[in-house]
């Protein structure tokens, strides 16, 4: 018998429900994603983890956006999804492969609290800086830096791939509502056709950096480890930092590496929030 399971747990704040397709009697339609991620009629989440086969990695995942759109990678819910894995039993084991669309992604847990993760490390792969997720090639060049203008108001952006697509602006200062403003705009530009995540960055010193977050399909969120890994990449490019970056978000902090050859390692918290059965009232 199909449980319609879930359980509901947070990266640093950024909230994801965790679905076993094996286990669902329902189809995941646009329309049920979305009523399961509102926070009115549904549980309410920045995304939906589906663990899925996978022909090349121990487990297979697809991460959901808010308004239903696939996700091309996500440090927060790969991490959630690997504590999920171990405190539900489908492995014993601490080191273990995940396939995103593909994309072979390699989870290790280094720290338990009573007996369930605590604490995850992901190889999250390389930073790209000439792909076809990005509009311009930084790859042969030592500083990333492109100057757009929206409103009369320049910005200095950095463009990486992770995995899935980030713009990285540089700022002396944060402010949230310049994010919210601003960051849709950058997203709709025409150089983004299949619109980009935007972090608003602060050096603070050569190991640490301050972000704020507007991803694409989701908006402002607390914490975002792909943000993270997209921001540490770009400082680290710019010679802004050390390869290792404490990169400080609203929702806490991750702990980024990157390697000579631009591998990114990332480290940071998980915590369970709740978990049970989806009601079919909502999901009929």
């Amino acid at each position: 018998m199909k449980t319609n399971m879930f359980v509901k747990s947070h990266g640093l704040g950024n909230d994801y429900i965790v679905l076993d397709s094996e286990q669902l009697d329902f189809e995941l339609t646009p329309e049920r994603i979305k009523r399961i991620c509102d926070v009115h009629f549904g549980i309410g989440s920045d995304g939906i983890l589906v663990k899925v086969p996978s022909s090349i990695a121990d487990f297979g995942l697809l991460i959901y956006n808010t308004d239903a759109s696939l996700a091309e990678n996500c440090g927060n819910g790969l991490r959630i999804f690997s504590k999920f894995l171990v405190d539900y039993k489908y492995t014993n084991k601490s080191n273990f492969t995940i396939d995103i669309m593909g994309r072979l992604i390699h989870s290790t847990i280094i720290e338990k609290q009573d007996g369930r993760v605590s604490k995850v490390k992901v190889e999250m792969g390389k930073a790209n800086f000439t792909s076809s997720h990005i509009p311009l090639d930084f790859s042969k060049t030592e500083c990333v830096h492109e100057t757009i203008v929206i409103d009369n108001k320049e910005f200095i952006i950095n463009c990486v791939s992770v995995g899935n697509p980030h713009c990285v602006v540089l700022r002396d200062t944060l402010d949230y509502n310049e994010l919210c403003t601003y960051a849709p705009k950058i997203q709709a530009l025409p150089m983004f056709p299949n619109g980009v995540n935007v972090q608003f960055a602060k050096r603070i010193s050569e190991t640490e950096v301050a972000i704020l977050i507007y991803e694409r399909g989701v908006g402002y969120t607390l914490a975002s480890g792909s943000s993270s890994c997209a921001v540490a990449s770009v400082m680290v490019k710019n010679k802004l930092t050390l390869p290792q970056v404490n990169i400080q978000m609203p929702g806490g902090v991750l702990d980024i590496a990157i390697s000579s050859n631009w591998d990114i390692t990332m480290i940071g918290e998980v915590q369970e929030i709740a978990h049970g059965a989806l009601s079919k009232e909502m999901v009929y």
